[in-house]
C-alpha cells in the first residue's frame, strides 16, 4: 500500500522525543544489530567504473598459447588504435625491424583473466605505422586495427574522439589525464580488472633527462610523459584521455608506449596523438562505407 510523504512525516513527528525509546515487537524490544564495518582506506584507483573506449588486444602463438596482451582505444565502430609494439611478442627494435607483425585478437568489455569468445571482435586488417621499426623501439609506436563488423555502442562501449586544434593539455605539466589499465597485482597474475588512474603530465624536458642515459625512449616532440603511480599495470596501447576544460569534450591525447613496468624510471611515456592525426585520418579514410555515410549526412544537412 502506498502512503503519502505527508503521512509519513506526520507519523515521525508523533514519536516520543526520547533517545532511550526502542521499537517494540510482540516478543520484546529489538536489540541493535552488529556495528557497521569500518570504512575502507581510500585507494589510488578510481572506483570500478568502465572505461568504455578501451579494448584488450591479445597475442597468441601458432598453437593457441597466450603470449601477450595490451590495450587499445576505440576510435569508431570499425577502428581501434593501439601501440605498434603490441603486435610483436619480442618488442625490442632488433626483434621487430623488418619482421611481420602478428594479428591480435580484440576483446570488448573484458575484465576477466581468460576473455570469453563471445566478447571477441574479429579483426579484418592491420595498419602498422610505416615509420615504426625504422629508428628505435618507441618512435612512431602506433597501429590501427580495422574490425570486420561494426560495433554496437552503449554506455559500456563507445568511441573516444581524436583531438582537435587547440586541445593540447598533454603539453602542460600538472594536467591530469584518465588512464585505463588492467591491474596485474603484486604477483603479476594475468589482469583480472580494468581500472583507471588520474595521471599528471610532467614536462618533456624532465622526462627526457630521465631517459637520456638509455634504457627507454628518447623522448621527443612526438611523445609526452606522465608520472606512474603503480608498477603492476598492463599499460602498453592503453589510452590517455583528457577533458577539455572549456568545452568539457573528452578526447584521446596519447597511447601508452613505455609503461615503466620494471620500476627503473619515474615516468611513463606516451605517443602523442595530435602529431599523428594526418596518418590516422588517411588510414581510416579508406573505409569507404563510413566515408559515404558521412558525405551523405553532410549533403542532407546542406540540402535542408
Amino acid at each position: 500500500m502506498w502512503v503519502s510523504v505527508a503521512a509519513v512525516l506526520a507519523f515521525v513527528t508523533c514519536l516520543p522525543n526520547d533517545s532511550t525509546a526502542v521499537a517494540l515487537e510482540p516478543h520484546g524490544p529489538v536489540h541493535p544489530g552488529p556495528l557497521p564495518p569500518a570504512p575502507q582506506t581510500p585507494s589510488p584507483w578510481g572506483p570500478r567504473k568502465t572505461v568504455p573506449w578501451q579494448v584488450m588486444v591479445m597475442l597468441f602463438e601458432e598453437h593457441g598459447y597466450y603470449m601477450g596482451h595490451g590495450g587499445g582505444a576505440i576510435l569508431s565502430d570499425r577502428w581501434v588504435l593501439t601501440s605498434g609494439r603490441n603486435l610483436f611478442i619480442e618488442k625490442s627494435h632488433k626483434d621487430t625491424r623488418g619482421q611481420q607483425h602478428l594479428v591480435p585478437k580484440v576483446y570488448l568489455r573484458t575484465a576477466i583473466p581468460i576473455p570469453e569468445a563471445s566478447k571477441e571482435a574479429a579483426v579484418e586488417r592491420i595498419f602498422l605505422h610505416p615509420g615504426f621499426q625504422k629508428t628505435s623501439d618507441f618512435e612512431n609506436d602506433l597501429a590501427l586495427i580495422k574490425l570486420k563488423e561494426p560495433l554496437n555502442f552503449d554506455q559500456t562501449l563507445m568511441p573516444i574522439p581524436l583531438p582537435e586544434r587547440g586541445e593540447d593539455q598533454e603539453e602542460r605539466a600538472g594536467e591530469e589525464a584518465i588512464f585505463g589499465a588492467w591491474d596485474m597485482g603484486v604477483v603479476h597474475n594475468i589482469p583480472s580488472a580494468v581500472k583507471y588512474l588520474k595521471l599528471p603530465v610532467v614536462s618533456r624536458a624532465v622526462c627526457h633527462a630521465e631517459y637520456q642515459a638509455g634504457g627507454g625512449p628518447i623522448v621527443n616532440a612526438n611523445m609526452f610523459c606522465t608520472t606512474f603511480r603503480n608498477t603492476y599495470l598492463v599499460g602498453e596501447g592503453n589510452s590517455l584521455v583528457f577533458q577539455n576544460p572549456k568545452t568539457k569534450r573528452a578526447y584521446l591525447a596519447g597511447i601508452n608506449s613505455f609503461d615503466n613496468v620494471n620500476k627503473l624510471n619515474n615516468y611513463a611515456v606516451h605517443t602523442r596523438i595530435s602529431t599523428y592525426l594526418p596518418w590516422i585520418r588517411d588510414v581510416m579514410r579508406e573505409d569507404e562505407a563510413v566515408s559515404a555515410q558521412r558525405e551523405s549526412l553532410v549533403a542532407d544537412l546542406y540540402s535542408g
